[in-house]
């Protein structure tokens, strides 16, 4: 474990001296102090009780600043104060030869400095993770083995599968060229299935997203879990789990959980780089009007059953699936009337039809509204043209990758 302390003292600064701390005056004074003494301790010889303290405060303050008002109008600088309280506590975490349950709390607040924080230090927490993560246990070929069975098993319950009739089914085509796409789909915002433009990623061959790949790559990473089966319930709640606990309690459903969970709308590959590499942003992205900065990049992974109520986004989406498949219905903004959008502003986007199961009495108008539909596939692409409003349920285990481009 004195190895670990080695490596992560390599990618610190050398010195006080050489270790930037720099804010604007909407961070008090005494809070730049406590900073500036957590450096100090840093580099001196001091009890680590006090390190671990010292970083406490740091976090707990600017907490309470993130979670004052809407997030929109949190500070940056704030966000900054909070990654650096995680830097400090993370590093005085591991100065003594931590055991394995310390070093997976010290994985977890750095997961909470890149969900919450804003990125310091040439993204320090980014490499500070990496290096944490080298020293956890991996699972054993037989715990592997068992959970490939398992999948199995996922894989053979399936939810009802509906029939698409071929008269509203969304048209398919094979690799259109740039040229065509455009014309053809996009300038007429016209929903499309592109066949054979991800085949190439390493997700879908090289090494395929099962659950024993996801535990091996991220198993103790914390992400943000939806809990229960669609957001405009009144029961839905968000939580903060281990991709190993979200796999345990909501894939496998190991602990008896009969709510349904879902790791859905987390930009998961800005957090976890090493999935990132697996997936290759569609060619077709680059006909919007910004760079690659201003795609977001989305995960969506989750057992059979979970639902994205009937809603519309305010950018181009490129839905792609990797494991499992989906039902997706799609109809245009020209019908929105028919659709029964919420009257609150915080949910003006979603329709309150329950898409399979309409109260007939309640939304009269929502039958007459024209739809495409399909069956998302691994290997398959869905374009969703810009506000059209689009339910989507999943038939099975699944996880797919949305990008959202202007």
């Amino acid at each position: 474990m004195a190895e670990l302390w080695s490596n992560i003292s390599a990618i610190l600064p050398p010195n006080e001296t050489r270790f930037p701390l720099q804010f604007s005056d909407k961070v008090e004074s005494s809070v730049v102090d406590l900073l500036k003494q957590s450096r100090q301790q840093l580099y001196s010889d001091i009890a680590n009780t006090s390190r671990v303290l010292n970083a406490q405060i740091i976090l707990d303050i600017s907490w309470e600043k993130l979670n004052t008002g809407t997030w929109r109008h949190v500070d940056k600088e704030w966000r900054r104060v909070y990654s650096y309280g995680c830097l400090f506590k993370v590093a005085a975490l591991c100065r003594e030869n931590p055991p394995s349950d310390v070093i997976l709390q010290a994985i977890r607040t750095c997961d909470m400095g890149l969900l919450m924080g804003a990125a310091i230090m040439d993204n320090i927490l980014h490499a500070l993770v990496q290096i944490l993560q080298s020293e956890v246990r991996k699972p054993t070929k037989e715990e592997d083995e068992t959970e490939h069975i398992e999948a199995k098993k996922l894989k053979l319950e399936c939810s009802h599968v509906p029939a698409i009739r071929e008269d509203l089914a969304v048209p398919r085509i094979m690799c259109p060229s740039l040229e065509s796409f455009k014309t053809n789909y996009l300038l007429p915002l016209k929903p499309v299935i592109l066949e054979g433009i991800i085949d190439h990623w390493p997700a879908l061959h090289q090494h395929p997203w099962s659950i024993e790949y996801l535990r091996s790559v991220a198993g103790c990473r914390t992400v943000p879990v939806e809990v229960g089966s669609r957001y405009t319930d009144e029961e839905w709640s968000q939580t903060l789990l281990t991709v190993n606990e979200f796999i345990d309690q909501y894939i496998l459903n190991k602990d008896g959980v009969k709510s349904l969970g879902y790791l859905a709308q987390h930009q998961l590959f800005d957090q976890i780089p090493e999935l990132k590499e697996d997936i290759r942003t569609p060619d077709y992205c680059c006909l919007g009007e910004g760079d690659d900065d201003d795609i977001t990049v989305n995960a969506w992974f989750g057992p059979g059953g979970t639902v994205s109520p009937l809603h519309q986004d305010p950018q181009q989406n490129f839905l792609a699936q990797v494991a499992g498949s989906k039902y997706i219905r799609l109809y245009s903004p020209e019908d929105t009337e028919k659709l029964y959008p919420h009257p609150s502003q915080l949910l003006h986007n979603t329709s309150q039809v329950e898409v399979e199961n309409p109260d007939k009495e309640r939304f009269p108008e929502f039958a007459t509204a024209p739809y495409v539909e399909c069956v998302l596939q691994p290997g398959e692409v869905l374009f969703i043209p810009v506000r059209h409003w689009h339910y989507v349920r999943s038939l099975e285990l699944s996880f797919s990758v949305s990008f959202w481009w202007s």
